[in-house]
């Protein structure tokens, strides 16, 4: 029986009839490579472990700043990141020459 803790972790506690079973086998992520479509189109890279892309995700086109690690000789995406709606977009992208102009003031 699956039992809800503080931060929503699953923790398996065994079935009803008290004995203590193995929980289900761990989700295995598919063998998702830099070549699949499903990861989106990889519009720039930023620096080594970090890209642009753009995707699309349950039905919506979404712009997604992420940060990438290496396992088994691929790059796969981590949580550190961020994914802008077409709404979120276009208003960073209407809004990018004030933010450059702020960031001339600071001196980069």
């Amino acid at each position: 029986m699956w039992k809800w803790k503080k931060g929503n972790k699953r923790n398996w506690e065994g079935d009803a009839s008290g004995s203590a079973g193995a929980p289900p086998p761990k989700r295995q992520a598919g063998d998702a490579s830099s070549d699949d479509p499903a990861d989106g189109i990889v519009v720039c890279e930023v620096s080594k472990n970090k890209r642009i892309t753009v995707r699309n995700w349950n039905g919506n086109v979404m712009v997604d700043f992420r940060e990438y690690f290496v396992k088994d000789g691929k790059q796969l995406p981590t949580k550190k990141g961020i994914s802008l709606s077409m709404d979120q977009w276009k208003i960073l992208r209407d809004h990018i020459e004030e933010i450059d102009d702020v960031v001339q003031e600071y001196g980069a």
